[in-house]
């Protein structure tokens, strides 16, 4: 059941994207090119209410969906790695015109070129967790 509970929230995730345009790549030019604040109202309102909702989990000490009580936990202070995580990311996005969510959005909605990025992620990561002992964390 949680699984169609999930598989619902993810096609619900993908209409979304699609028909706000926050998978178009030509709006995340635009974004990145400073030419439109429609992509930073889309990105800035995630944020808000991001913010809100993992406030009301912790002052109301929410369960998840097994019973068990939320716990977020406070991350360590790496400015250095987030910074150059986020960059990295940055390019990335920059690079390939979409995120992760608005890859598989793309797929879906019949852009079959999405497979080549989806599948360079993927092989990033493989990539990133045989090297991750090695770096600076």
């Amino acid at each position: 059941m949680r699984t169609i509970y999930f598989l619902a929230v993810g096609i619900l995730l993908g209409i979304t994207l699609f028909k706000s345009e926050a998978a178009s790549w030509f709006r995340i030019y635009e974004m990145f090119q400073f030419d439109s604040f429609h992509m930073y109202g889309i990105i800035g309102t995630a944020v808000g209410l991001g913010v809100l909702v993992a406030q009301l989990i912790k002052r109301k000490k929410l369960k998840g969906f097994n019973g068990a009580q939320i716990q977020i936990n406070p991350k360590e202070n790496r400015r250095y790695s987030y910074l150059l995580g986020g960059i990295l990311f940055g390019l990335g996005w920059a690079l390939a015109g979409a995120c992760p969510s608005p890859m598989f959005t793309l797929l879906g909605s019949g852009y079959a070129s999405m497979l080549v990025v989806i599948a360079s992620g993927l092989l990033g990561t493989f990539v990133y967790d045989l090297i991750r002992d090695n770096l600076p964390h």
